[in-house]
């Protein structure tokens, strides 16, 4: 390698190995925001089916709640 291919590469390894100072822009938020959003809807949707395909699908008022027997 010459000297130039040398400094030129060396040059290439220090930029992807220096680290960016990160800005936080609103569109950052935005993008955080729906991101979770569609985690979230995922999840849900996810838990629904799986609730669905074992064929007991999860009603919160389907029955009522035993109560303890008074000691």
């Amino acid at each position: 390698m010459s000297i130039l291919e040398i400094a030129l590469a060396s040059q290439i390894w220090a930029r992807r190995r220096e680290k960016r100072e990160l800005e936080f822009l609103e569109s950052d938020g935005l993008k955080i925001l729906l991101r979770v959003a569609f985690a979230f809807l995922a999840f849900t949707l996810l838990i629904a089916g799986l609730n669905i395909a074992a064929g007991r699908p999860q009603m919160l008022a389907q029955q009522s709640v035993p109560h303890m027997a008074d000691r």
